[in-house]
């Protein structure tokens, strides 16, 4: 791969990162109250102590350009602030305490989701109008249009409230936890990990299934397809060295987008199974107007989509190569 490929897609991701951070300082500080009105919240304070807390935080400067070349001097040395809820805890401690949970869970789910969905989207769409295909595109569509939390909800009424296989929320056993071994600890772990963990691989299965199927179908069509047919080629390697490499290019293109609905489904699975993740955090800090925290969960998703991208377009460097010129 070029060096001036990667070298343009860097330089994008560079500036989008950059426009990202204008648009975080501006769009938080658009909200309506104050922050020393927030953190005070007491009406009789006085106009002297609110005045004090202004120049303290600097808010008595000018948004721009003074406000604004402090936050980012701030953003990129690590410093977002001290949240409003959390008392006396920065920003980045309070969402690196919940960062994981979300990864692991979101991680895995999209894992999952990957092999099956893309391996069964891929066999539906080579044996197109087989029984694989009707039952798998429709189980598909079903869970396509379903949201996560009505998945999560299905879920958790049969496995954990009636069959009572699996905890119903949390992520270790309330008070339990000093008395396990690490071993029993991680099985706890495990068993509450599986319902959130099958909603969320459930959710993309069928987005995925659907697109890749569709894919698979268009690139049968393809000259090159019947080319490598007529060569004697057998069905497993035309799928594997000439579909498959095609039929791709969208999905990586999905797998990418699908990180910027990960606040979205979050919220809802991580809500629905009290899990200690960024979804639970989010609405915890929407309830108490902690703008700090919210601007630093803002920014980092939105780095980490266009990450994502990023590496998508590397990925379709190598499974494509006309994309580089």
């Amino acid at each position: 791969m070029g060096g001036r490929y990667l070298g343009r897609r860097a330089i994008q991701a560079v500036i989008t990162i950059a426009f990202i951070l204008v648009l975080n300082f501006l769009m938080f500080r658009l909200m309506p109250g104050s922050p020393e009105r927030i953190l005070f919240r007491n009406p009789n304070i006085t106009p002297e102590v609110l005045q004090a807390a202004r120049e303290r935080w600097g808010l008595d400067k000018p948004l721009i350009p003074d406000q604004l070349v402090s936050y980012v001097t701030s953003t990129l040395q690590g410093d977002l602030g001290y949240s409003l809820k959390f008392r006396g805890q920065s920003v980045v401690s309070v969402i690196g305490s919940r960062i994981w949970p979300t990864v692991i869970l979101f991680g895995l789910g999209e894992l999952i989701a990957i092999v099956v969905g893309l391996g069964l989207g891929a066999y539906s769409g080579w044996r197109r109008g087989g029984p694989v295909d009707y039952v798998g595109n429709g189980v598909s569509l079903i869970l396509y249009s379903m949201p996560y939390f009505l998945i999560g909800m299905f879920l958790l009424v049969i496995f954990a409230t009636t069959l009572g296989w699996f905890p119903t929320s949390g992520m270790f056993t309330i008070g339990g936890g000093q008395n396990l071994t690490p071993i029993d600890r991680a099985l706890d772990f495990a068993r509450h990990l599986v319902l959130p963990l099958a909603t969320v691989a459930l959710g993309l299965i069928g987005q995925y299934s659907i697109l890749m199927r569709s894919s698979i179908v268009d690139t049968l069509a393809e000259d090159y397809v019947g080319t490598a047919r007529a060569k004697g080629l057998t069905e497993t390697r035309v799928l594997s060295a000439h579909a498959l490499p095609n039929a791709l290019l969208p999905t990586v293109t999905l797998i990418a987008i699908n990180l910027g609905y990960v606040v979205a489904g979050a919220i809802t699975v991580e809500v629905v199974f009290n899990w200690p993740g960024l979804g639970t955090l989010t609405v915890d800090a929407l309830n108490a107007r902690d703008y700090p925290v919210l601007q630093g969960v803002f920014l980092l998703l939105s780095v980490a989509v266009v990450v994502a991208n990023f590496g998508a377009d590397i990925v379709y460097g190598f499974l494509d190569p006309r994309v580089r010129t």
